[in-house]
């Protein structure tokens, strides 16, 4: 089990949380424009590479924000966490084969 150091509460179990996908993946600027194919690249089609990820999660039985996480979807390791909005912080790239 994970434990997601949440910037509001602190510290909680991986249960108290759910993963919102992908970080920092903008919305279509005209959604209306979008033909099917487009709207289910966007919706759908992720990057889920092996290595670090930045990732959303809310704190869904807490304090129900948003935040973004960095984590190595290898080891599972959690390397930073920050605020919605922020920019990610600089991570030691990780190379697996």
């Amino acid at each position: 089990m994970l434990l997601i150091d949440c910037p509001y509460c602190g510290p909680r179990a991986e249960v108290e949380f759910s993963y919102g996908n992908e970080a920092h993946i903008a919305r279509p600027l005209q959604p209306e424009a979008l033909d099917d194919d487009d709207w289910a690249d966007y919706l759908f089609m992720k990057t889920n590479r092996k290595g670090v990820m930045l990732e959303r999660w809310v704190h869904s039985h807490g304090c129900r924000r948003w935040f973004n996480v960095a984590r190595d979807t290898v080891t599972y390791e959690i390397l930073a966490v920050y605020p919605m909005g922020a920019k990610p912080p600089k991570l030691p790239e990780r190379s697996y084969l």
